[in-house]
């Protein structure tokens, strides 16, 4: 579903991701970690089409999209639903506005069948239809991420998602939400993901394909397994403040058994 194959990037002259290669199954979801400013959400910018890389190729959905117009990549981003970190709602607008602003932005679409698409995308996240005309400011953070992979799904029936950080500064009861949504967008949707997290419990939870990268560079690519065993320094120093956690897992328990 999405192949990237020798792929450099820079900003300016400083280089953000170095010959990066790995590919996403259909169906798949892959998360990526490494510490602040390793490339990780470039990769999704990428994935998606709003940064073109100075070198390599990129394949998604089964087309090479190397060099592809503008025009191209718009066609194709009408099946990548992408969620920004923090979920990046509009305040000045409801609940239900918020899910369904890209199909009033861009159909004509009768309002009462709008409103059906809110009402249906919001029992699919597990949330009131109550909250139609509610606001933003007044949910929880949890609820506000759901939201915003709401809008992500409503109008597009999406092939792909692209996640930033979608678990950062929730409480634990509201990552469970988050991380049950990811899985039941691949499950009944069958949806390919990219997830860029720091939270490696929560990785744990959506898949078991990592990759890590260091500086632009993949320095792992692999299971879950295979990750908490790695002897590669940069692996090592990343996963060192969190591996008793990860390792009494139960699903990493099960594989390493």
């Amino acid at each position: 579903m999405i192949r990237f194959e020798n792929v450099s990037f820079s900003y300016g002259k400083e280089p953000v991701l170095t010959d990066v290669s790995f590919y996403v199954k259909p169906g798949e979801t892959v998360v990526m970690l490494g510490i602040s400013g390793s490339g990780k959400s470039t990769i999704l910018k990428l994935a998606a089409g709003l940064v073109r890389p100075q070198t390599g190729r990129i394949w998604v959905n089964g087309a090479d999209m190397t060099g592809k117009s503008d025009n191209d990549w718009q066609v194709l981003r009408t099946k990548i639903g992408f969620v920004f970190q923090g979920g990046a709602l509009f305040d000045s607008m409801t609940v239900g506005e918020n899910i369904v602003y890209p199909i009033l932005e861009h159909t004509d679409k009768p309002l009462t069948e709008v409103e059906q698409v809110a009402r249906e995308t919001l029992r699919f996240l597990n949330l009131s239809e109550d909250l139609l005309d509610t606001f933003p400011d007044s949910l929880s953070g949890g609820m506000q991420r759901r939201v915003a992979i709401g809008r992500a799904v409503a109008a597009i029936d999406p092939l792909i998602m692209l996640y930033d950080e979608p678990t950062t500064g929730l409480d634990p009861i509201s990552t469970k939400s988050i991380t049950e949504m990811i899985l039941k967008l691949q499950t009944v949707k069958k949806v390919s993901s990219i997830v860029v997290t720091h939270q490696i419990a929560d990785a744990f939870e959506v898949t078991d394909h990592f990759i890590v990268l260091f500086n632009g560079v993949m320095v792992f690519d692999g299971n879950g397994a295979q990750l908490v065993r790695s002897e590669q320094a940069h692996v090592r120093a990343f996963l060192e403040p969190f591996l008793d956690s990860v390792q009494a897992l139960p699903t990493i328990q099960g594989r390493t058994a």
